[in-house]
């Protein structure tokens, strides 16, 4: 998706969209309420289920705005060559065999040395961690709408962090992939280890680590979160009569 495409929606909807994709300026947020994801609506997007989360797994009904499993911790700086290198972006995420490929590489770019336990298990098409934790400037680098994709297409549900590049949590809400959480309170991604068990609640904007006992406080995402419970902009728009539906 391209710049081009957002500024054919109608002028409400446009400006609806560039609220909600405004990280820290959103008001906040209506309940999102749990409701399956629909098909494709967007071409960079091809949704599919997702895989059990911890809680689901365990035959607990997690809230319809909480997501429970096993977490992904990354540092400072993490760029988006680091979560899709740019060998992959010849990958068509509206094609579903390739929007799991797709997901079947995110992170590999990270330096073994540093992440010795992968995001995504060799020979695995989708990760065992619902959340990613990290750490300021998430999603640096390069502008690639794959980046998220990549990241939801393996099964994560919500990145937490410190602090985003604007492109990425924009490109987050835009194809609908991953909620883009920002902390409110520092030393998650240094405190918090991979495989810890969280919960992320978007109601009460905070993420609770099980394993450690401790919470962190979050800032509420705002008009951002409809925006990617429909799964993305344009299917937000169809939803809300911004724009015609597709058998309208």
């Amino acid at each position: 998706m391209t710049a081009a495409p957002l500024l054919s929606l109608t002028d409400a909807a446009t400006a609806t969209a560039t609220a909600a994709l405004a990280p820290g300026r959103a008001p906040a947020r209506a309940r999102i309420q749990a409701a399956p994801r629909h098909p494709a609506t967007v071409s960079l997007r091809c949704h599919r289920a997702r895989p059990l989360t911890a809680a689901a797994a365990t035959g607990d009904s997690p809230s319809s705005a909480a997501f429970h499993g096993e977490c992904f911790v990354v540092g400072d700086n993490i760029d988006t060559d680091q979560i899709i290198p740019a060998e992959h972006l010849t990958l068509v995420p509206s094609k579903p065999d390739e929007y799991r490929k797709l997901g079947s590489f995110a992170f590999v770019g990270l330096p073994a040395a540093a992440y010795p336990i992968p995001f995504v298990a060799p020979g695995e098409e989708s990760s065992r961690y619902a959340v990613i934790i990290g750490g300021a400037n998430f999603g640096c680098g390069s502008s690639r709408e794959h980046a998220p994709v990549a990241l939801g297409a393996a099964g994560a549900r919500a990145v937490v962090a410190e602090g985003y590049a604007r492109i990425f949590f924009r490109n987050s809400v835009a194809t609908g992939e991953v909620y883009p959480l920002e902390l409110a309170d520092s030393g998650a991604s240094k405190e918090c280890k991979t495989g810890d068990v969280v919960t992320v609640d978007l109601d009460n904007s905070v993420l609770i680590n099980h394993t450690s006992g401790k919470q962190y406080k979050l800032k509420p995402i705002g008009d951002a979160g409809p925006v990617i419970e429909a799964g993305g902009i344009f299917a937000y728009a169809r939803k809300t009569g911004m724009i015609a539906s597709k058998s309208a």
